[in-house]
């Protein structure tokens, strides 16, 4: 009788943490990471001297998709030059979807 007990218990764990999990990947990232994803796939080209995301997700649809994205902004330094990009990540998995140099400041 104890090891149906402990096999029935074993069971309801796995299949609560199933539902969790895919509860939680439902769930968008939180706006401070995925600015932190972004800055780290910019400094991979250079120095980030300056960043900012809006808060609030927002709809974004680009190429015939529909994403729920965060929009920020990364200034690097590049030769001695600043530019300023403006990017929108993906609020579910972090991935950037679009970018674009919006100024350049000397």
């Amino acid at each position: 009788m104890n090891l149906k007990k402990t096999i029935g218990t074993l069971g309801i764990g796995v299949a609560i943490g199933y539902f969790v999990k895919a509860k939680i990947s439902e769930m968008p990232i939180q706006p401070e990471q995925a600015l932190k994803l972004a800055k780290e796939k910019f400094k991979e080209e250079g120095a980030v001297s300056g960043s900012w995301i809006y808060m609030k997700s927002e709809d974004l649809s680009l190429h015939g998709l529909n994403y729920r994205v965060y929009r920020g902004g990364i200034t690097r330094t590049i030769n001695d030059t600043n530019q300023q990009f403006e990017f929108y990540v993906d609020a579910y998995t972090g991935s950037i979807i679009s970018t674009k140099e919006t100024n350049s400041v000397i």
